[in-house]
């Protein structure tokens, strides 16, 4: 990469230990992508285990519902109530103005949520976001030009994402900052997000790199055992959902999206734990139940997104094996699709796991 990357994205270069030697060697060359980061932290981890009893158990579950809508890309529209109509290219600019700034949503005390009321409905967590940008798009705000996000000042973001009570959302100084950003790398590549993201073709692989190569804050990456990895969250969402609106417009021909993984984030690790696919350790329970934040690039922060990622590699592998086995078909099912379908069901089911911690990491990648 050419460009010079700020020092703020990189949290983690200070933590490549060992020799100076081996640290420059680990910063300078490229990061593993996602899915072979997966594997890499999952054969190396202490603290996060794939289980392959569990990985079996959703494999079957996802087999049983094979010809439902949840595991097509139709289920992100439900995923996505609040997106405009996919019919317009202001749809495509509203994807990326969320999903530059979807990360951090959880609050420091759980009675006191940041709270969005949009129709009649009062949302949290990742869906205050969806519904402040909406309600914006309302008001005659135009938020989705990146002509003005990319000049805004934080006291017009403040307005726009403002909540119903006293608790705001967090880390609004980030979520300017990362917004003005990708505004002006829209404003000079054609001043859409349509115009940008064509560059790379129909190619969902060259979509994200195109993606991490010139948006600073979307290079999720860290270092692991002396070797940088990625998890490139938001740069992978941002294609999938890209991907979701041009389906709904039938004109999501987009080729590898094989390539991509399941979306490391904190809500869907939990559901791979509950779902036995992930375990975690005593002492990494303890921690995560004693309310330890972890940083961004903790060891053990690094071993839950990666776990997460190889066990849905595993679960979309077998599933796959099961259709070819059972019904003699080629599986067509991928890890964001099935990340489409796991994030709602951790949601929906989030009483029946509440025992079960979600790691906090207050960062920009998630």
């Amino acid at each position: 990469m050419s460009m010079s990357i700020p020092y703020r994205y990189f949290p983690f270069i200070h933590r490549c230990v060992s020799s100076p030697y081996s640290s420059i060697l680990s910063i300078m060359e490229p990061p593993l992508f996602p899915r072979e980061s997966g594997q890499f932290i999952a054969e190396r981890s202490r603290d996060v285990f794939v289980e392959e009893e569990g990985v079996q158990k959703v494999a079957e579950m996802l087999y049983n519902l094979r010809h439902s809508d949840d595991l097509t890309v139709s289920g992100w529209k439900k995923a996505n109530p609040l997106a405009p109509a996919p019919t317009s290219d202001q749809a495509l600019n509203w994807v990326f103005v969320v999903d530059t700034m979807n990360f951090s949503f959880w609050p420091d005390e759980e009675s006191q949520q940041c709270e969005v009321t949009y129709k009649g409905t009062t949302y949290t967590g990742y869906m205050t976001l969806c519904a402040a940008i909406t309600r914006a798009m309302e008001e005659g705000i135009p938020i989705t030009d990146p002509k003005y996000f990319s000049q805004m000042s934080v006291e017009e973001l403040g307005h726009v994402l403002r909540s119903d009570n006293e608790t705001p959302m967090p880390m609004l100084q980030e979520r300017h900052q990362v917004l003005t950003e990708g505004g002006r790398v829209l404003q000079e590549h054609g001043g859409s997000f349509r115009s940008f993201i064509s560059r790379a073709g129909n190619d969902a692989r060259k979509m994200v790199e195109l993606v991490v190569e010139k948006i600073p804050s979307y290079r999720d990456e860290a270092t692991y055992e002396g070797k940088r990895i990625s998890f490139y969250k938001r740069a992978q969402i941002l294609v999938a959902d890209f991907w979701g609106v041009m389906e709904a417009r039938g004109e999501g021909d987009i080729i590898d999206m094989d390539w991509l993984t399941m979306f490391a984030d904190y809500r869907v690790p939990q559901a791979l734990v509950y779902l036995g696919a992930l375990r975690y350790s005593d002492a990494l329970m303890q921690a995560l139940n004693s309310g330890e934040l972890l940083s961004s690039g903790d060891r053990r922060e690094v071993e839950i997104r990666g776990g997460s990622i190889w066990s849905v590699e595993l679960i979309k592998d077998r599933l796959c094996k099961l259709v070819q086995e059972r019904d003699g078909q080629t599986c067509t099912v991928n890890s964001a699709v099935i990340d489409f379908y796991l994030w709602p069901y951790a949601k929906q089911h989030h009483r029946e796991m509440a025992h079960i911690p979600i790691h906090h990491t207050r960062c920009i990648y998630y």
